[in-house]
């Protein structure tokens, strides 16, 4: 039987840990977002400010989908860094 040295310190479960607790409903949704973008095949005329274009629905809700990850992943980095610049 392995004994464990008194140094070592003890891990926190995985499940419990403040990253993986954070990116679990993140999967989720992407997962469920991903099936419904998926989902919808049919051709539909879209208004692109002045050009109409024809595509597929899925493509228009990846794209929309992609661009609300940009924004999201550009938004909690600003926030991050404006965090860390704060005076201690």
């Amino acid at each position: 039987m392995a004994q464990t040295s008194p140094d070592h310190k003890a891990r926190p479960p995985f499940l419990s840990r403040p990253g993986v607790r954070r990116f679990i409903p993140f999967v989720l949704i992407t997962a469920v977002a991903l099936v419904f973008i998926f989902e919808n095949r049919t051709s539909v005329e879209i208004r692109l400010l002045i050009p109409m274009v024809t595509m597929p629905l899925w493509g228009a809700l990846l794209i929309a989908w992609a661009l609300g990850i940009l924004a999201s992943l550009f938004t909690m980095r600003r926030r991050s860094n404006r965090h860390s610049r704060r005076p201690k």
